[in-house]
């Protein structure tokens, strides 16, 4: 089997409004195509991170929250390429979000940092 790249991350949302908002608006993702399912008091928003990657809203009542954070099992967190860390920072800041200190990876000498999506979602800014 061989893969060509990540085609979709989905998370769930506790305020669909907001995390629209926060993805679209201030991280500038493009809308693919947004669907409310009436059965499931649910929306679906497909978003265009590249031309190969997207990122899958999903918003459902009642979901329960992440049992802890930021190192329980699985996903740890999603991360971003950008070509200028402090650009990126500085338009995050610009919106009230906080950014942790700028890190260099021990292993790569790549500098990156992280911020949180509305939920709390992990997020990094990788440099490449």
């Amino acid at each position: 089997m061989k893969f060509s790249h990540i085609h979709h991350v989905a998370i769930i949302c506790s305020d669909y409004s907001q995390s629209k908002d926060f993805y679209t608006r201030i991280l500038g993702f493009e809308i693919i195509h947004e669907t409310y399912r009436a059965e499931r008091q649910s929306y679906k928003l497909d978003l265009r991170i590249d031309n190969n990657s997207q990122i899958e809203l999903f918003s459902f009542p009642d979901a329960p929250k992440r049992p802890s954070y930021p190192e329980a099992q699985g996903l740890r967190h999603l991360a971003f390429s950008v070509d200028n860390i402090e650009k990126a920072i500085d338009h995050l800041n610009s919106f009230d979000i906080e950014t942790e200190p700028i890190r260099i990876d021990e292993i790569t000498g790549k500098r990156f940092t992280f911020f949180s999506d509305p939920d709390g979602l992990p997020l990094e800014l990788y440099e490449v």
